[in-house]
């Protein structure tokens, strides 16, 4: 796997309606979530959250619905699971100071919403500087002491050293660092890895059917045309190994993302719905209000179903890479070639990662569920 490739790799009938003359405690439970401000975003001279009213300046806040009391504990649970395992650390470190904001609830939301502190964290990870960085621990995390010395300590070392000398890592002392390694195995310098015919065919089944995409591409260029033993011995070394992060990184990534957009749509589509059904009590238009009400909540149903419907395909991948690198952690127990001795340590720690994916997936799939049926109730209150 050239430098190139890894760094590129590391590099979604008219007039007002009827909610609009709700009570006043609604249209506050709506405008606190539609206009918040976005965390991280520039500070202006006047805020847009509407000012408290004298039972709020009193300690006195209206209690927010059931539904959007779901959406916002599970708003908190994603963005604590960002925290935690969100590939960039710009981002882990923006969703801790979310979670511990004094504004509570209302700072994750900010955080959450377009142009907030989430997307902000993001565009500071795409910086080069953060991105040469991101790379170096890449390579220190899948290039082992015994296989890759020179890489290794290449990594470590710009790691450790100036803005420059990461750039410098990642532009030339990547790939001067592998042929050092290379050249040291043929010299017999290093422990050769001895690659058998079965290994090659087993390399090539995951270049055709392996769950992840980064590692079919590694598996494939191991077998490129041209390709010796030694290129699936680095195959083995570290191009698995490489290519199984990127494809941890992605879906992690791509996770984030898509439910940073879902949580913020329902706390906004719940709060509207909430705002429409109080607007019917007294509504001089009470057939028409009910119906915009059920709109309301019919919204809220079909976004929380698209949600669950998501989560099922995500349920299926993190099932497929757990059962697969069970597979491989065992073929690497029960083998004596050192070849499948490289890979033993990243097999436990995917299949361990994989495996939480799986259940995490499981546990947002199953609150998209009750989110649908809680809208499906509020169908079924508001139908006239």
């Amino acid at each position: 796997m050239t430098v190139g490739t890894l760094a590129g790799a590391i590099a979604l009938a008219g007039g007002v309606p009827a909610w609009a003359a709700a009570p006043a405690a609604a249209q506050r439970q709506v405008a606190a979530v539609v206009t918040a401000v976005p965390a991280d975003a520039p500070q202006q001279a006047t805020s847009p959250l509407p000012s408290p009213s004298p039972s709020q300046a009193q300690g006195q806040s209206p209690s927010p619905s059931p539904e959007l009391a779901a959406a916002v504990e599970e708003a908190r649970k994603r963005v604590t699971s960002m925290a935690k395992t969100h590939p960039a650390a710009e981002v882990r470190t923006s969703a801790w100071n979310a979670l511990r904001s004094s504004r509570g609830d209302q700072a994750l939301l900010e955080w959450l919403a377009p142009g907030g502190g989430f997307d902000a964290a993001k565009q500071r990870a795409r910086d080069t500087r953060a991105r040469n960085k991101a790379f170096c621990e890449r390579v220190i995390a899948t290039h082992t002491a015994e296989f890759s010395p020179q890489v290794r300590a290449a990594a470590t070392r710009a790691l450790k050293g100036s803005v420059a000398e990461q750039a410098a890592f990642v532009a030339t002392g990547y790939a001067e660092a592998q042929r050092r390694d290379r050249a040291a195995r043929e010299a017999g310098e290093l422990q050769r890895l001895d690659v058998a015919a079965a290994d090659r065919e087993f390399v090539r089944g995951l270049g055709a059917q392996d769950p992840g995409e980064h590692v079919r591409v590694a598996a494939q260029w191991a077998l490129r045309a041209g390709a010796t033993d030694a290129d699936v011995a680095e195959f083995f070394g570290y191009g698995w190994a490489t290519g199984a992060a990127l494809d941890l990184t992605a879906y992690r990534s791509r996770i984030a993302d898509a439910e940073a957009v879902r949580h913020h749509t329902l706390t906004r589509l719940i709060a509207q719905a909430t705002a429409a059904e109080a607007a019917v009590a007294g509504a001089a238009d009470a057939a028409r209000a009910r119906a915009e009400a059920e709109r309301a909540w019919q919204a809220v149903s079909e976004h929380a179903g698209a949600a669950q419907r998501a989560w099922q395909a995500e349920q299926a991948a993190a099932t497929a890479q757990a059962d697969n690198w069970r597979t491989v952690a065992r073929l690497s127990r029960e083998s004596a070639e050192r070849l499948w001795q490289a890979i033993s340590g990243t097999a436990d720690d995917h299949e361990a990662a994989w495996s939480g994916e799986r259940q995490a997936a499981d546990e947002a799939a199953a609150f998209w569920k009750a989110m649908f049926d809680r809208a499906q109730e509020g169908e079924n209150r508001t139908r006239g």
